[in-house]
């Protein structure tokens, strides 16, 4: 393609626009999100600054649509105390979601705890492996802090609004389940219709999102 001198000049100076361009302005220490779900919003303050790692893979799920139609799907009540212990959702075991999985920040680096209102990121066997699933604790549960030997989880936030929502889901019936999930399942797991940051700018990782494909025998 051969570019006129009219053609030519705005095109070089788009090409010095898209080079020069600004980097996104750092995150700020607290970011805000609201989880708009079936029961009701939560809202979610990350703090950046102690958390940084884990706050940062968190709000990849986030600006990306990860968490968008996915679930709360576990609540963990406590034996002694059954309107006591936590709730999980996040992507379950959606492998069109996940995205590459993050070394967890434990509680004895950070200084945050598992205190009522927190929001922990779940992990698998290896500690490591921080995804797109979360719990969000109802009352103080200090055996997932870090101790002598054992990582724990990691602590990245506190909910600010909403803990009438995050009660109201661990009270919900609850069956199924195995391991340490076992009779945990919620049976109507409560819908995450979407994930909205509410400070800072977003940044998309910019990967597929083979979850919003629809195969042709999909179509209505």
């Amino acid at each position: 393609m051969i570019l006129s001198r009219r053609h030519f000049l705005p095109f070089v100076s788009l090409l010095l626009v898209t080079a020069n361009a600004a980097p996104p302005p750092p995150e700020p220490a607290i970011i805000r999100v609201r989880l708009v779900t079936s029961a009701g919003d939560i809202v979610v303050a990350l703090d950046a600054r102690r958390a940084p790692r884990t706050v940062a893979n968190f709000m990849r799920y986030v600006d990306d649509g990860r968490l968008d139609g996915t679930e709360f799907y576990r609540s963990a009540r406590r034996k002694t105390d059954p309107k006591l212990g936590f709730v999980q959702g996040g992507i379950a075991t959606d492998a069109r979601r996940i995205l590459p999985s993050v070394p967890i920040e434990p509680t004895n680096r950070t200084g945050l705890r598992h205190r009522d209102g927190t929001i922990s990121m779940a992990h698998g066997v290896d500690p490591n492996s921080g995804n797109g699933n979360f719990s969000i604790m109802v009352g103080d549960n200090p055996s997932l802090d870090a101790t002598a030997g054992n990582a724990g989880f990691a602590a990245f936030g506190q909910v600010i609004a909403g803990m009438d929502v995050v009660r109201r889901i661990l009270a919900m019936p609850t069956g199924g389940g195995r391991g340490v999930m076992f009779g945990q399942m919620i049976l109507k797991p409560v819908r995450i219709l979407r994930a909205e940051r509410l400070d800072g700018v977003a940044r998309p990782t910019g990967l597929p999102k083979p979850w919003l494909l629809v195969l042709p025998w999909q179509r209505k």
